[in-house]
């Protein structure tokens, strides 16, 4: 059974730990941070935890309910750090575009934890900020409420779907995304035409092309169909 957390008023140290810090919430997940940076998912435990941040492992129970209360809030940070530089500008298609650029930039500045979290669903405030400005941009743009949720899902899967995948290249040692990239010259592109004829006809351009994200491509499309959705709705 997962340990009861402690109420917010009451689990705030009254000294600070002997590294100087007073412990919260965010200073965890920013420690979390760096220790799936440095250890990835599976090094991610409470004694590691701990030594970071210059408490008892046991601590970590004081602010969360357990390891996987721990990565919700990772999550959490994630999506709310695509806020911090974004700002709404009224044109429905550019504050998408940048939302979704933005979100999959902040997964792949920490990949363990992109890797991590991208699939969950954390419930907290900066997720629910970020789900309720995507929703607000597409109503705002017009679209029925039917519409703009089947968008948002498609949009919010997409963008997540893309972080986990780009930040799982990432998380290789140089050498293993390395000899990924290289597969497309050293095997695709010596595949004959006679068996292979359109991967030859385009193996140039895979491989210049495919050691990069399709997710800007793959947004535009996403962007695209929901132009034409509001076009058909204003006919």
């Amino acid at each position: 059974m997962a340990k009861q957390v402690v109420p917010e008023g009451s689990r705030r140290r009254r000294r600070p730990t002997h590294g100087g810090a007073v412990l919260s919430e965010e200073i965890y997940v920013r420690a979390a941070l760096r220790v799936l940076r440095e250890h990835g998912g599976a090094g991610l435990t409470a004694r590691r935890l701990g030594t970071a941040v210059g408490a008892d492992p046991s601590t970590l129970y004081r602010y969360f309910a357990g390891m996987d209360d721990l990565t919700r809030a990772i999550g959490d940070e994630l999506m709310g750090r695509a806020l911090d530089g974004w700002a709404e500008t009224g044109d429905w298609r550019a504050d998408l575009r940048a939302l979704g650029l933005a979100l999959h930039a902040s997964y792949l500045a920490h990949p363990q934890a992109a890797v991590l979290t991208a699939s969950r669903v954390s419930g907290r405030p900066r997720e629910i900020a970020v789900d309720e400005a995507v929703l607000g941009i597409l109503r705002g743009a017009g679209l029925s409420d039917p519409a703009a949720v089947r968008t948002y899902h498609a949009f919010i899967d997409q963008s997540l779907a893309f972080a986990a995948l780009d930040a799982g290249s990432l998380a290789l040692t140089d050498e293993a995304r390395a000899e990924d990239e290289a597969m497309w010259r050293s095997t695709y592109a010596r595949l004959p035409a006679a068996s292979h004829p359109h991967i030859a006809a385009t193996a140039g351009l895979l491989a210049r092309s495919m050691p990069h994200s399709a997710y800007p491509a793959v947004l535009e499309m996403l962007l695209d169909h929901t132009a034409a959705q509001l076009a058909r709705a204003e006919a």
